[in-house]
């Protein structure tokens, strides 16, 4: 096997692709910051049992694992940021009120997403602790609105759903534990002749109910059609009225879909994620976990929304950043002039000594040139194109 060759759904970030993923990850954090979201940079390795509080199996199954050398325990590299991120609001800040944080950095999956995702995803985020009302779900969702529009989405549309909804349902009748992935997987894909089968012993109620689910997916009607057709549980009554409140206010378009069950074990009030035309998969997904900080000693109200950055970069044009080639000359005032524009915020190269051709992405649309005995920079007759 040559030694060049990277493991399967792993790959270096190229100089056109990682400028752009870094701008972009510099101007979400700015962003963040305007809106009051304090940076945290959790570990890449920490004890597993820590990683995967509150999260369910799902993210076991994602997760590389090892024993420390120093103490014998099971050690987890990260999949996802959002425990961590919990774990230094309930035990390290342990501050009284309302926490907004926010990260960026990489995870990595043991097992991909989908086949054609990366197992070292970057990922961004922002996370509201200490606020349960409906007030801190509409400032998240603003925010990761405000996130996509930065990354040059001029359309976002939000598709909204809510774990009581199910949650309540399957109140009515419990499953059997090992039914309940059976049940989610079979509502996650609406495969309705599978579902049948599975509530065939349910109560009549409930069992409607959940087959109902399927065709509760579309735009302002469902809201509408789900008040019609649910039975009238508080827990669900509650669900509908916040969604249809979100609606109102996120200043997205939107869509619902009270059968989208991602996170079902994690997330317990609402869900939301950003689908994008020519990505295989959500490109943001959100929502509440309350009490996911019980475990490291608080249960706290939360909610926030993670992106992965290279999927996010790749909605954009990736574009040749633009340069200004000098000769490298030992000539003060040729790197007074150097120094100037690179202070000014440009990208001056200088060519070294016997460097005929500049390699990479940039295009030298201009040059420094000497005319009448003073350094200028004029434009260039003949740059490479790209």
């Amino acid at each position: 096997m040559p030694r060049w060759l990277l493991p399967e759904n792993i790959s270096d970030i190229l100089p056109l692709e990682a400028r752009r993923v870094e701008e972009l990850r510099r101007s979400l954090l700015d962003l963040y910051r305007g809106y009051g979201y304090e940076l945290v940079i959790p570990p890449l390795i920490e004890y597993l049992d820590s990683l995967l509080t509150g999260t369910g199996s799902d993210l076991d199954l994602r997760m590389f694992k090892l024993t420390d050398q120093a103490s014998g325990r099971l050690l987890g590299l990260r999949a996802d940021a959002t425990p961590q991120v919990a774990r230094i609001d309930a035990h390290i800040l342990n501050r009284k009120g309302v926490a907004r944080l926010c990260y960026a950095g990489s995870v990595l999956h043991a097992r991909p997403l989908h086949p054609l995702a990366s197992r070292e995803p970057l990922q961004v985020g922002a996370e509201l602790y200490g606020m349960a009302g409906p007030e801190a779900d509409a400032e998240v969702i603003e925010l990761a609105v405000a996130s996509l529009r930065l990354a040059g989405l001029s359309a976002v549309h939000l598709d909204l759903g809510h774990t009581a909804v199910v949650r309540a349902l399957l109140d009515l009748a419990p499953p059997a534990p090992a039914a309940v992935d059976d049940l989610l997987a079979a509502l996650s894909s609406k495969d309705e002749p599978w579902l049948r089968v599975l509530v065939a012993g349910m109560p009549q109620m409930a069992a409607e109910a959940l087959l109902e689910l399927v065709r509760l997916n579309g735009g302002a009607e469902v809201v509408e059609r789900a008040r019609a057709r649910l039975p009238a549980l508080p827990p669900i009554v509650a669900a509908l009225d916040e969604l249809e409140a979100i609606a109102q206010n996120c200043g997205a378009e939107v869509s619902f879909d009270l059968a989208d069950l991602h996170g079902y074990r994690y997330h317990n009030g609402v869900t939301f994620a950003v689908h994008v035309e020519g990505l295989p998969a959500a490109v943001l997904r959100g929502g509440r976990y309350d009490g996911i900080g019980k475990a490291f000693g608080r249960a706290r109200p939360a909610v926030g929304f993670s992106i992965y950055l290279r999927d996010l970069a790749r909605l954009g044009e990736a574009v040749s950043p633009r340069a200004i080639l000098a000769p490298a000359r030992p000539d003060p005032a040729l790197r007074r002039l150097v120094r100037q524009l690179r202070d000014a915020g440009e990208v001056v190269v200088q060519a070294l000594p016997g460097e005929e051709e500049q390699a990479g992405d940039f295009v030298f649309d201009r040059e420094i040139a000497q005319q009448n005995g003073n350094w200028s920079v004029v434009a260039r007759t003949a740059s490479p194109a790209r």
